[in-house]
């Protein structure tokens, strides 16, 4: 028995790669280095569905008509706005269609930045705005939640989070999206659910607290000291350590790279990126000193913080961005698991009390 599966291999797939033991993560036969610097978030949508949906001849141009369709799903949402927004945005996913066809799969594609975005105004009091479909999903997605035209560098910003988070091995939520689609139910059905464990504070989706303790640490030359006395004390850093990657987060410094590009353009405070880089680097030494026995390096969550923060996203709307890039894996492996798996069905071992024979 392996408590929580740990090295147990429940699927072959074709969709991505995690190589922990060298911090390498391929999508598709294609490096995330080389990915993050050559594609846009509908390019991998693409790469992910090739084989197990249809090909639109025009990718982002279905992927724009699918947001429209889904805004409506807003026109009596108002209910939600005192929800989570995660749990809002999850409120209306469970409204679409359960299909397992093209139409079906963009649309929880397009949804996650449709429905969070008109969440995110309705509970500031505006009207959410209707999409743009001639938008790339990044782009539409800033003017959606903002209300005006972003930078090239936001847009590029978003869109390389997206491209990076877009799919990442048998992690929590894709295996909760195969054991539903390995029943046969819908699209739909396998995105809630993976939706639902990607909430979990567990899993990652939700970096807020990263930047709860850059507020806490306030200046750059208070790091050492605040690291320490959050260690002395037995918290966890936020940022840091992955299950299975035993150096740094390949993640991470393609992140860290889009970070700097926004700090270049003047969307990022110089401070607010000097404060998290000294936290970065008093982290690191201290985890090493205290922890050598452990691979504890900077994870994804760590410049993903930093980089919502500057698009404009509140700290509570963070798990729905996450999922906004995440979802087209989940529909792939969806996809993958119901044409090529079986019903995923593990024994479990019963250490209860023997059953007590009759008197």
């Amino acid at each position: 028995m392996k408590s929580g599966l740990e090295d147990v291999v429940a699927a072959e797939t074709v969709l991505s790669d995690v190589d922990g033991k060298n911090g390498r993560l391929i999508v598709r036969g294609v490096s995330l280095d080389d990915l993050v610097m050559t594609s846009r978030f509908e390019d991998v949508v693409a790469l992910l569905f090739d084989g197990f949906l249809p090909s639109p001849p025009d990718l982002r141009a279905a992927l724009g008509a699918a947001r429209v369709a889904t805004f409506g799903q807003l026109a009596d949402a108002g209910a939600l706005v005192d929800l989570p927004p995660v749990e809002g945005v999850r409120a209306l996913l469970a409204r679409l269609a359960d299909g397992d066809d093209l139409p079906t799969a963009l649309e929880l594609v397009a949804a996650p930045a449709v429905f969070t975005a008109g969440l995110l105004r309705l509970k500031a009091g505006l009207a959410p705005i209707a999409p743009d479909p001639e938008l790339s999903q990044a782009a539409d997605t800033l003017r959606m939640l903002c209300g005006s035209t972003p930078s090239a560098e936001q847009v590029s910003a978003l869109d390389r989070y997206l491209v990076t988070v877009a799919d990442h091995g048998l992690n929590a939520s894709t295996f909760a999206a195969r054991v539903v689609a390995s029943t046969q139910a819908g699209l739909t059905s396998s995105v809630l659910a993976a939706l639902s464990a990607l909430k979990g504070p567990l899993h990652g989706g939700a970096p807020g607290p990263v930047l709860d303790m850059l507020d806490g640490v306030g200046r750059p030359d208070n790091a050492d000291a605040w690291i320490s006395a959050a260690l002395a004390d037995g918290e966890r850093l936020m940022g840091f350590g992955h299950r299975v990657y035993r150096v740094r987060d390949p993640r991470a410094d393609a992140l860290k790279g889009a970070v700097r590009m926004l700090a270049a353009s003047g969307a990022i405070d110089p401070e607010r990126l000097a404060l998290a880089e000294a936290v970065e680097a008093a982290a690191l030494k201290q985890l090493r000193q205290r922890k050598p026995d452990r691979a504890l390096d900077t994870n994804v969550e760590f410049y993903t913080a930093l980089l919502l923060e500057a698009l404009g996203f509140p700290r509570e709307a963070f798990t729905c961005v996450f999922a906004m890039g995440r979802v087209a894996g989940w529909v792939a492996h969806a996809r993958e698991q119901a044409e090529t798996g079986r019903l995923i069905r593990p024994m479990s071992v019963y250490v209860g009390p023997a059953a007590r024979e009759a008197a």
